[in-house]
């Protein structure tokens, strides 16, 4: 299983977080591809891909002279699961704030605030 600090580690960087959302939108792509949606250079997106599958955030196919990246579930799930072990806390907040919004008040009582 991958570490998540290596996951956390890797979609800490902006331009990994942009391969990422590339891949998303385009489901493989080649690192030319990769170049010209990115604006990057291709030793940056290269080692980036590199980055991102030592986190099993993508996987790699060679298909003839190119490589084809995809994004790669494993790692994305360690994400995912990480967040999620904060979920309590949400649903705290977001108890509270259905609390407050379903009291009901008279605007009759309702006291003015000074601005």
């Amino acid at each position: 299983m991958t570490d998540p600090d290596l996951v956390l580690d890797a979609v800490g960087e902006p331009n990994r977080r942009q391969l990422l959302e590339l891949l998303h939108d385009q489901t493989k792509s080649t690192v030319s591809e990769l170049v010209d949606a990115s604006g990057l250079r291709q030793p940056q997106v290269s080692k980036h891909l590199k980055v991102l599958a030592t986190a099993e955030l993508v996987l790699v196919r060679n298909d003839g002279r190119y490589r084809r990246y995809r994004l790669d579930g494993r790692g994305l799930q360690v994400a995912h699961d990480w967040f999620a072990s904060f979920d309590d806390v949400w649903h705290a907040r977001f108890d509270t704030l259905d609390e407050v919004v379903s009291t009901d008040h008279d605007p009759d009582q309702l006291e003015e605030h000074p601005r």
